[in-house]
């Protein structure tokens, strides 16, 4: 079985209200930060960090107005999404590996904030622009001056 994610996607139900792609990766932005910075504060810095630096680097490779390097595109994103998302939870509650309690819970609040940002984001791929030919960058560009040659000149008077 081939798992198509940008056709389940798009079967998404369209009636909630679906925020811009920009606003998803900025929340991720900050809550990967959240991370790293209260991580580096506990005893047991590592697993709160290295989680924080997935969530940032997930934010920073995706195709999107926010990234970094564009290494994936946004129906991909949200699958990684919901699979740190899934890691946060784990993580949150696994009684092996030793957390300090306000990294348990700091966990845990994050892959709820991660959960209600991916459930209201748009992952629709924009649309590329076709490239402006030559005659409408000229024309662009005349406007552009003649409006600009009107204002310095000022008012006209009779």
């Amino acid at each position: 079985m081939q798992i198509n994610p940008a056709r389940w996607i798009e079967q998404r139900r369209p009636d909630r209200a679906q925020r811009p792609f920009w606003i998803h990766q900025a929340a991720e932005y900050l809550l990967g930060i959240a991370l790293i910075a209260q991580g580096l504060q506990m005893p047991t810095p590592v697993i709160p960090t290295v989680v924080g630096l997935a969530v940032l680097l997930n934010a920073a490779s995706v195709r999107g107005p926010l990234s970094a390097f564009r290494v994936f595109g946004r129906a991909g994103h949200a699958l990684v999404d919901l699979v740190l998302i899934a890691v946060l939870v784990i993580i949150a509650v696994q009684p092996v590996i030793e957390i300090d309690p306000f990294g348990r819970m700091l966990m845990g609040l994050v892959a709820v904030v991660l959960a209600l940002v991916w459930y209201h984001t748009d992952f629709g791929e924009r649309p590329q622009r076709r490239p402006a030919t030559s005659e409408e960058r000229a024309r662009f560009a005349g406007r552009w001056v003649g409006e600009r040659a009107k204002r310095l000149r000022g008012p006209r008077r009779p």
